[in-house]
Protein backbone atom coordinates (compact mmCIF):
# COMPACT_ATOMS: atom_id res chain seq x y z
CA UNK A 1 0.00 0.00 0.00
CA UNK A 2 1.01 3.62 -0.50
CA UNK A 3 -0.02 6.74 1.44
CA UNK A 4 -3.01 8.31 -0.30
CA UNK A 5 -3.42 11.85 -1.51
CA UNK A 6 -6.46 14.08 -0.92
CA UNK A 7 -7.81 13.22 2.52
CA UNK A 8 -8.05 14.67 6.00
CA UNK A 9 -8.20 13.16 9.50
CA UNK A 10 -11.40 13.20 11.51
CA UNK A 11 -12.28 12.26 15.09
CA UNK A 12 -11.55 8.80 16.51
CA UNK A 13 -9.08 7.92 13.73
CA UNK A 14 -11.76 8.26 11.08
CA UNK A 15 -10.63 9.85 7.80
CA UNK A 16 -12.45 11.70 5.03
CA UNK A 17 -11.39 10.95 1.48
CA UNK A 18 -11.54 14.01 -0.81
CA UNK A 19 -10.58 12.30 -4.06
CA UNK A 20 -14.08 12.04 -5.50
CA UNK A 21 -17.46 13.69 -4.79
CA UNK A 22 -18.54 10.89 -2.48
CA UNK A 23 -16.29 12.31 0.29
CA UNK A 24 -16.27 8.94 2.03
CA UNK A 25 -15.85 9.00 5.80
CA UNK A 26 -13.89 5.82 6.48
CA UNK A 27 -13.50 4.11 9.83
CA UNK A 28 -10.25 2.38 10.83
CA UNK A 29 -9.50 -0.83 8.91
CA UNK A 30 -12.29 -0.07 6.42
CA UNK A 31 -12.37 0.76 2.70
CA UNK A 32 -14.12 3.61 0.96
CA UNK A 33 -16.98 2.91 -1.45
CA UNK A 34 -14.42 2.36 -4.22
CA UNK A 35 -12.81 -0.50 -2.27
CA UNK A 36 -9.43 0.88 -3.32
CA UNK A 37 -8.57 3.23 -0.43
CA UNK A 38 -8.21 2.01 3.14
CA UNK A 39 -8.00 3.60 6.56
CA UNK A 40 -5.04 2.10 8.39
CA UNK A 41 -4.77 3.34 11.96
CA UNK A 42 -6.17 6.77 11.14
CA UNK A 43 -4.27 7.31 7.88
CA UNK A 44 -5.57 6.78 4.35
CA UNK A 45 -3.70 4.49 1.95
CA UNK A 46 -4.10 3.37 -1.64
CA UNK A 47 -4.70 -0.35 -1.28
CA UNK A 48 -4.42 -0.94 -5.04
CA UNK A 49 -1.09 0.78 -5.66
CA UNK A 50 0.99 -1.45 -7.95
CA UNK A 51 -1.78 -4.07 -8.13
CA UNK A 52 -2.56 -4.48 -11.81
CA UNK A 53 -5.85 -6.30 -12.34
CA UNK A 54 -6.18 -6.00 -16.11
CA UNK A 55 -3.98 -4.92 -19.01
CA UNK A 56 -3.72 -5.06 -22.78
CA UNK A 57 -2.18 -3.31 -25.77
CA UNK A 58 -4.97 -1.48 -27.59
CA UNK A 59 -5.42 0.87 -30.53
CA UNK A 60 -6.24 4.36 -29.26
CA UNK A 61 -9.49 4.15 -31.24
CA UNK A 62 -10.76 1.45 -28.85
CA UNK A 63 -10.88 3.84 -25.88
CA UNK A 64 -12.48 5.57 -27.91
CA UNK A 65 -10.33 8.50 -29.02
CA UNK A 66 -10.87 9.48 -32.65
CA UNK A 67 -9.21 12.90 -32.63
CA UNK A 68 -6.21 12.22 -30.42
CA UNK A 69 -3.13 10.41 -31.74
CA UNK A 70 -5.08 8.36 -34.33
CA UNK A 71 -3.42 5.13 -35.40
CA UNK A 72 -1.26 4.84 -32.28
CA UNK A 73 -1.21 2.05 -29.71
CA UNK A 74 -1.56 2.35 -25.95
CA UNK A 75 -0.66 0.14 -23.01
CA UNK A 76 -4.01 -0.07 -21.20
CA UNK A 77 -4.29 -1.09 -17.56
CA UNK A 78 -6.36 -0.84 -14.41
CA UNK A 79 -6.69 -2.00 -10.83
CA UNK A 80 -9.80 -3.32 -9.14
CA UNK A 81 -12.47 -1.01 -7.73
CA UNK A 82 -14.68 1.87 -8.83
CA UNK A 83 -16.39 4.86 -7.22
CA UNK A 84 -19.67 4.29 -9.10
CA UNK A 85 -21.90 1.22 -8.97
CA UNK A 86 -23.19 1.08 -12.53
CA UNK A 87 -25.73 -1.68 -13.06
CA UNK A 88 -24.59 -2.03 -16.68
CA UNK A 89 -20.82 -2.25 -16.10
CA UNK A 90 -18.99 -4.26 -18.75
CA UNK A 91 -16.01 -4.84 -16.43
CA UNK A 92 -17.98 -5.58 -13.26
CA UNK A 93 -15.74 -8.53 -12.32
CA UNK A 94 -12.88 -6.14 -11.54
CA UNK A 95 -14.74 -2.89 -10.87
CA UNK A 96 -16.98 -4.52 -8.26
CA UNK A 97 -14.31 -6.70 -6.63
CA UNK A 98 -14.89 -6.85 -2.88
CA UNK A 99 -11.22 -6.22 -2.08
CA UNK A 100 -8.03 -5.32 -3.96
CA UNK A 101 -6.40 -8.03 -6.05
CA UNK A 102 -3.98 -8.21 -8.95
CA UNK A 103 -0.39 -8.86 -9.89
CA UNK A 104 2.46 -6.70 -8.65
CA UNK A 105 3.53 -4.37 -11.46
CA UNK A 106 5.32 -1.12 -10.65
CA UNK A 107 4.93 2.15 -12.60
CA UNK A 108 8.53 1.69 -13.76
CA UNK A 109 7.70 -1.75 -15.15
CA UNK A 110 4.66 -0.45 -17.02
CA UNK A 111 6.67 2.25 -18.75
CA UNK A 112 9.53 -0.18 -19.50
CA UNK A 113 7.11 -2.62 -21.16
CA UNK A 114 5.54 0.12 -23.26
CA UNK A 115 8.91 1.53 -24.24
CA UNK A 116 10.32 -1.89 -25.20
CA UNK A 117 7.37 -2.55 -27.52
CA UNK A 118 7.41 0.87 -29.15
CA UNK A 119 4.04 1.86 -27.72
CA UNK A 120 3.23 5.56 -27.93
CA UNK A 121 1.10 6.06 -24.83
CA UNK A 122 -0.46 4.76 -21.64
CA UNK A 123 -4.24 4.46 -21.10
CA UNK A 124 -5.70 4.34 -17.61
CA UNK A 125 -8.95 2.51 -18.27
CA UNK A 126 -11.20 -0.57 -17.75
CA UNK A 127 -12.15 0.69 -14.27
CA UNK A 128 -12.15 4.30 -13.04
CA UNK A 129 -8.58 5.73 -13.02
CA UNK A 130 -9.49 8.17 -10.26
CA UNK A 131 -9.60 5.38 -7.68
CA UNK A 132 -6.03 4.25 -8.45
CA UNK A 133 -4.90 7.86 -8.57
CA UNK A 134 -1.49 7.50 -6.90
CA UNK A 135 -0.57 4.54 -9.12
CA UNK A 136 -1.71 6.41 -12.21
CA UNK A 137 0.05 9.65 -11.24
CA UNK A 138 3.44 7.99 -10.69
CA UNK A 139 3.08 6.13 -14.00
CA UNK A 140 2.10 9.30 -15.87
CA UNK A 141 5.15 11.16 -14.59
CA UNK A 142 7.49 8.41 -15.83
CA UNK A 143 5.66 8.07 -19.15
CA UNK A 144 6.02 11.79 -19.81
CA UNK A 145 9.77 11.59 -19.23
CA UNK A 146 9.93 8.92 -21.94
CA UNK A 147 7.94 11.03 -24.41
CA UNK A 148 4.74 9.01 -24.13
CA UNK A 149 1.27 10.45 -23.85
CA UNK A 150 -1.26 9.70 -21.08
CA UNK A 151 -5.01 9.26 -21.54
CA UNK A 152 -7.78 8.55 -19.04
CA UNK A 153 -11.03 6.77 -19.81
CA UNK A 154 -13.17 8.04 -16.97
CA UNK A 155 -16.64 8.30 -15.51
CA UNK A 156 -15.77 11.90 -14.63
CA UNK A 157 -16.70 11.48 -10.96
CA UNK A 158 -13.57 13.27 -9.70
CA UNK A 159 -13.03 16.36 -7.57
CA UNK A 160 -11.38 19.50 -9.04
CA UNK A 161 -8.16 19.44 -7.00
CA UNK A 162 -7.13 15.92 -8.11
CA UNK A 163 -7.92 16.91 -11.69
CA UNK A 164 -5.71 19.98 -11.42
CA UNK A 165 -2.78 17.89 -10.21
CA UNK A 166 -3.23 15.08 -12.75
CA UNK A 167 -3.69 17.50 -15.65
CA UNK A 168 -0.01 18.44 -15.52
CA UNK A 169 0.73 14.99 -16.97
CA UNK A 170 -2.57 14.11 -18.66
CA UNK A 171 -2.97 14.68 -22.40
CA UNK A 172 -6.53 13.54 -23.05
CA UNK A 173 -9.61 12.22 -21.29
CA UNK A 174 -12.69 10.43 -22.58
CA UNK A 175 -15.54 10.95 -20.12
CA UNK A 176 -18.70 8.87 -20.18
CA UNK A 177 -21.60 11.28 -19.69
CA UNK A 178 -24.12 8.64 -18.76
CA UNK A 179 -27.44 10.45 -18.51
CA UNK A 180 -29.60 12.74 -16.39
CA UNK A 181 -30.12 12.88 -12.62
CA UNK A 182 -32.57 9.96 -12.53
CA UNK A 183 -30.16 7.84 -14.56
CA UNK A 184 -27.28 8.44 -12.13
CA UNK A 185 -29.50 7.81 -9.13
CA UNK A 186 -31.09 4.62 -10.44
CA UNK A 187 -28.23 3.00 -12.32
CA UNK A 188 -24.98 4.47 -10.92
CA UNK A 189 -25.65 4.89 -7.21
CA UNK A 190 -24.89 8.62 -6.90
CA UNK A 191 -27.22 11.65 -6.48
CA UNK A 192 -26.75 13.40 -9.82
CA UNK A 193 -24.51 14.26 -12.76
CA UNK A 194 -23.34 17.69 -11.60
CA UNK A 195 -19.89 16.54 -10.35
CA UNK A 196 -19.22 15.06 -13.80
CA UNK A 197 -20.05 18.37 -15.45
CA UNK A 198 -17.80 20.25 -13.02
CA UNK A 199 -14.99 17.81 -13.73
CA UNK A 200 -15.33 18.34 -17.48
CA UNK A 201 -15.16 22.11 -17.04
CA UNK A 202 -11.99 21.66 -14.98
CA UNK A 203 -10.41 19.45 -17.65
CA UNK A 204 -11.26 22.09 -20.24
CA UNK A 205 -9.73 24.86 -18.14
CA UNK A 206 -6.57 22.76 -17.84
CA UNK A 207 -6.48 22.31 -21.64
CA UNK A 208 -6.78 18.52 -21.52
CA UNK A 209 -8.17 17.16 -24.80
CA UNK A 210 -11.75 15.94 -24.19
CA UNK A 211 -13.88 13.39 -26.01
CA UNK A 212 -17.33 12.39 -24.75
CA UNK A 213 -18.98 8.97 -24.78
CA UNK A 214 -22.69 8.43 -24.20
CA UNK A 215 -23.71 4.78 -23.84
CA UNK A 216 -27.37 4.68 -24.87
CA UNK A 217 -29.42 2.15 -22.90
CA UNK A 218 -32.97 1.49 -24.14
CA UNK A 219 -35.60 2.78 -21.74
CA UNK A 220 -33.17 4.73 -19.60
CA UNK A 221 -31.39 7.49 -21.55
CA UNK A 222 -32.57 7.07 -25.13
CA UNK A 223 -35.40 9.62 -25.35
CA UNK A 224 -34.84 12.38 -27.94
CA UNK A 225 -35.19 15.13 -25.33
CA UNK A 226 -32.49 13.47 -23.18
CA UNK A 227 -30.08 13.34 -26.10
CA UNK A 228 -30.84 16.94 -26.99
CA UNK A 229 -30.22 18.20 -23.44
CA UNK A 230 -26.93 16.31 -23.26
CA UNK A 231 -25.64 17.61 -26.58
CA UNK A 232 -26.80 21.16 -25.83
CA UNK A 233 -24.76 21.14 -22.61
CA UNK A 234 -21.67 19.80 -24.41
CA UNK A 235 -21.99 22.39 -27.15
CA UNK A 236 -22.41 25.30 -24.73
CA UNK A 237 -19.74 24.29 -22.22
CA UNK A 238 -17.14 22.23 -24.08
CA UNK A 239 -17.51 23.51 -27.62
CA UNK A 240 -18.74 22.35 -31.02
CA UNK A 241 -15.40 20.67 -31.83
CA UNK A 242 -15.67 18.23 -28.92
CA UNK A 243 -15.99 14.70 -30.38
CA UNK A 244 -19.12 12.86 -29.20
CA UNK A 245 -19.44 9.06 -29.38
CA UNK A 246 -22.92 7.54 -29.12
CA UNK A 247 -22.32 3.88 -28.34
CA UNK A 248 -24.59 0.90 -28.35
CA UNK A 249 -25.43 -1.01 -25.18
CA UNK A 250 -25.05 -4.78 -24.98
CA UNK A 251 -26.75 -6.74 -22.15
CA UNK A 252 -24.43 -7.00 -19.15
CA UNK A 253 -24.24 -7.42 -15.38
CA UNK A 254 -27.53 -6.38 -13.74
CA UNK A 255 -29.10 -5.23 -17.03
CA UNK A 256 -28.69 -8.52 -18.85
CA UNK A 257 -32.44 -8.55 -19.51
CA UNK A 258 -32.40 -5.37 -21.62
CA UNK A 259 -32.09 -5.71 -25.37
CA UNK A 260 -29.18 -4.13 -27.26
CA UNK A 261 -29.55 -0.56 -28.45
CA UNK A 262 -31.23 -0.41 -31.89
CA UNK A 263 -28.93 1.03 -34.53
CA UNK A 264 -31.69 3.46 -35.51
CA UNK A 265 -31.59 4.94 -31.99
CA UNK A 266 -27.86 5.62 -32.34
CA UNK A 267 -28.39 7.12 -35.78
CA UNK A 268 -31.08 9.44 -34.44
CA UNK A 269 -28.71 10.60 -31.68
CA UNK A 270 -26.04 11.20 -34.32
CA UNK A 271 -28.47 13.26 -36.40
CA UNK A 272 -29.57 15.30 -33.37
CA UNK A 273 -25.98 16.19 -32.47
CA UNK A 274 -25.14 17.18 -36.05
CA UNK A 275 -28.29 19.28 -36.34
CA UNK A 276 -27.32 21.07 -33.14
CA UNK A 277 -24.01 21.99 -34.74
CA UNK A 278 -21.52 19.49 -33.32
CA UNK A 279 -18.65 18.96 -35.76
CA UNK A 280 -17.46 15.46 -34.87
CA UNK A 281 -20.09 12.86 -34.00
CA UNK A 282 -19.80 9.06 -34.08
CA UNK A 283 -21.75 5.83 -33.69
CA UNK A 284 -19.94 3.15 -31.68
CA UNK A 285 -20.22 -0.57 -30.92
CA UNK A 286 -21.66 -1.13 -34.39
CA UNK A 287 -18.71 -2.54 -36.40
CA UNK A 288 -18.67 -1.39 -40.00
CA UNK A 289 -21.16 1.44 -39.53
CA UNK A 290 -20.46 4.42 -41.76
CA UNK A 291 -20.56 6.82 -38.80
CA UNK A 292 -17.46 5.21 -37.33
CA UNK A 293 -15.56 7.25 -39.88
CA UNK A 294 -14.73 10.95 -39.80
CA UNK A 295 -16.47 13.18 -42.31
CA UNK A 296 -15.73 16.81 -43.02
CA UNK A 297 -18.20 18.84 -41.00
CA UNK A 298 -18.28 21.51 -43.70
CA UNK A 299 -19.05 19.47 -46.82
CA UNK A 300 -19.55 15.88 -45.65
CA UNK A 301 -16.72 14.21 -47.57
CA UNK A 302 -14.75 11.33 -46.03
CA UNK A 303 -11.61 12.42 -44.17
CA UNK A 304 -10.67 9.36 -42.07
CA UNK A 305 -12.07 5.90 -42.80
CA UNK A 306 -12.50 3.51 -39.87
CA UNK A 307 -13.62 -0.10 -39.86
CA UNK A 308 -13.87 -1.14 -36.24
CA UNK A 309 -10.58 -0.02 -34.72
CA UNK A 310 -8.67 -0.14 -38.00
CA UNK A 311 -7.86 3.01 -39.95
CA UNK A 312 -8.05 3.07 -43.73
CA UNK A 313 -7.68 6.12 -45.92
CA UNK A 314 -6.47 9.27 -44.22
CA UNK A 315 -6.73 12.70 -45.80
CA UNK A 316 -4.68 15.44 -44.19
CA UNK A 317 -7.27 17.86 -45.54
CA UNK A 318 -10.75 17.30 -46.89
CA UNK A 319 -10.32 16.24 -50.54
CA UNK A 320 -13.36 18.30 -51.48
CA UNK A 321 -13.16 21.61 -49.61
CA UNK A 322 -9.67 21.57 -48.10
CA UNK A 323 -10.81 21.77 -44.46
CA UNK A 324 -8.32 20.25 -42.01
CA UNK A 325 -9.77 18.03 -39.25
CA UNK A 326 -8.93 18.94 -35.67
CA UNK A 327 -6.43 16.37 -34.39
CA UNK A 328 -4.54 16.49 -31.09
CA UNK A 329 -1.39 14.57 -30.18
CA UNK A 330 0.09 13.90 -33.62
CA UNK A 331 1.87 10.67 -32.77
CA UNK A 332 0.44 8.12 -35.15
CA UNK A 333 2.06 5.67 -37.48
CA UNK A 334 1.07 3.20 -40.13
CA UNK A 335 -1.71 5.32 -41.64
CA UNK A 336 -2.18 5.55 -45.38
CA UNK A 337 -2.11 9.30 -45.99
CA UNK A 338 -3.66 10.31 -49.29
Amino acid sequence: MKPALFWKPKANKTVQCNLCPRFCKINPNQYGVCRARKNVNGKLYSAVYGKMASYNIDPIEKKPFFHFAPGSNVFSFSTTGCNLKCAFCQNWDISMASEPKGQDVSPEKIVDIAKAQGIQGIAYTYTEPTIFYEYALDTMKLAKKEGMYNVWVSNGYTNPEPIRKASKYLDAVNVDMKGDMKFYQKLCGVPNEEPVRKALLEYKRRKVWIEITNLIIPGHNDRPEQIKRLVTWIKKNLGIETPVHFTGFHPSYKLANIKPTPVKTLEKAYKTARELGMHWVYVGNVPGHRYESTYCWKCGDLVIRRIGYELGKWYERCPNCGHKPLIEGRRWKGITEV
